[in-house]
């Protein structure tokens, strides 16, 4: 509506600015609607506390060609806007609203937003109430050393907020970095790996106590046991990605989600016949696995922890060690010890890569030296044709 100049001319004349044009979120461009004269550009930023700076930048070519000064088309208008409040968005933005705004990112790119409660879990409101600018390296350390969690943990957290405060200074060349970068450095020995792999033995126990907790429960384990996937790519199957034998399971939605969607996952035969049974009578794109309620299980939220917990119990396994990460773990090494699939390919129906694989589970690599036998040479002095090897 604004970016025409017969259609903001049709707008009724008001005191308050129409405000219709977002550059980004929390950031708008306004028209004011002006009796007998040109109309006039502005630019509203919010202030993350529920009010708002309005700010004018120019007069609109209603009646005059725009000169790209004081005489403003909406293509000038809006990039001048943008430039004006560059400066104040820095001032005002508070870390909260960074979290926010980086949240939206990447739910527009198809990224998990989800990711950014991991840092809210954290993060004192002391801090989120902080203004960027004002955010120092100390902040940012005590923040750091105050998550109570394994280093790997600690490190996913931090670059979450990284990348929250980059985006800010992206749009602001003057914001310095060098509070996030000191301040929120990875923290050392973070790739010890401390997965837990289970005998094949406590895999069917802990599903077997899953399926006697719930039998829509226990589906979702399984199938978590089978496949080696995550939780929450389970939880995003589709009925339509059940084919025969293998299931199409959705990819995980780290960073910007410009991986393929699916990766062909095969699964016994006696799973595909329960998930062909799940699967009767539904639409294509319902979820294919629901819990007993009929509601689907949630992607971004780790309603399957609890009841895990307990099916862990019954299994003889300490729930406080064991979670459901554990069926994937023992995935990946049940296949690397089978020595029979090439680890590329392991690692493509993990949705993983072949360094993620060698940097966590190097040890059940190097234990495998079966085929790797097979070419050793004997360098001891052949034995001559008359002699005959006694048998022991």
């Amino acid at each position: 509506m604004l970016e025409s100049i017969q259609d903001r001319l049709a707008l009724e004349v008001r005191g308050k600015p129409y405000f219709e044009a977002t550059i980004t979120p929390g950031i708008s461009l306004g028209y004011r609607r002006l009796e007998g004269r040109a109309g006039s550009w502005s630019a509203r930023l919010a202030d993350g506390a529920g009010g708002n700076r309005i700010e004018a930048i120019g007069v609109a070519d209603d009646l005059e060609p725009a000169n790209g000064r004081d005489i403003l088309s909406f293509e000038q208008a809006y990039d001048k806007a943008r430039t004006v409040t560059r400066a104040a968005v820095t001032e005002l933005l508070t870390v909260n609203m960074a979290l926010e705004r980086y949240a939206a990112e990447l739910k527009a790119r198809g990224g998990l937003a989800g990711n950014v409660s991991r840092v809210r879990h954290h993060l004192p409101r002391g801090l989120a109430a902080k203004n960027v600018s004002a955010v120092t390296a100390g902040d940012l350390r005590a923040f750091r050393d105050g998550i109570k969690a394994a280093p790997a943990t600690v490190n996913r957290t931090i670059r979450i907020l990284k990348a929250a405060l980059n985006q800010v200074a992206e749009a602001n060349e003057e914001l310095s970095t060098n509070a996030w970068r000191v301040g929120l450095k990875q923290k050392p020995n973070a790739h010890q790996a401390r997965n837990v792999v289970l005998s094949d033995e406590q895999v069917r126990d802990v599903v077997a106590a899953a399926y006697a907790e719930d039998a829509a429960f226990g589906l979702f384990v399984e199938v978590a046991a089978v496949t080696g996937a995550r939780p929450s790519q389970i939880a995003r199957l589709e009925v339509r990605d059940l084919q025969a034998d293998r299931v199409m399971m959705p990819t995980s939605k780290k960073g910007t989600g410009d991986k393929p969607r699916h990766i062909r996952v095969p699964v016994t035969l006696s799973l595909a016949a329960k998930l062909k049974v799940a699967a009767a009578g539904r639409a294509p794109t319902d979820a294919l696995l629901v819990r007993s309620k009929g509601d689907a299980w949630t992607p971004t939220s780790n309603d399957h922890r609890l009841p895990f917990q307990r099916a862990a119990k019954v299994a003889g396994l300490d729930p406080e060690v064991v979670t459901i990460y554990a069926l994937r773990h023992s995935s990946i090494v049940r296949r690397i010890k089978a020595n029979k699939t090439p680890l590329r390919t392991i690692a493509a129906i993990h949705d993983t890569s072949v360094v993620m694989i060698e940097r966590n589970y190097s040890r059940d690599i190097d234990q495998c030296d079966a085929s790797v036998r097979e070419g050793l040479l004997d360098t001891s002095e052949p034995m001559a044709d008359n002699v005959v090897a006694l048998r022991a």
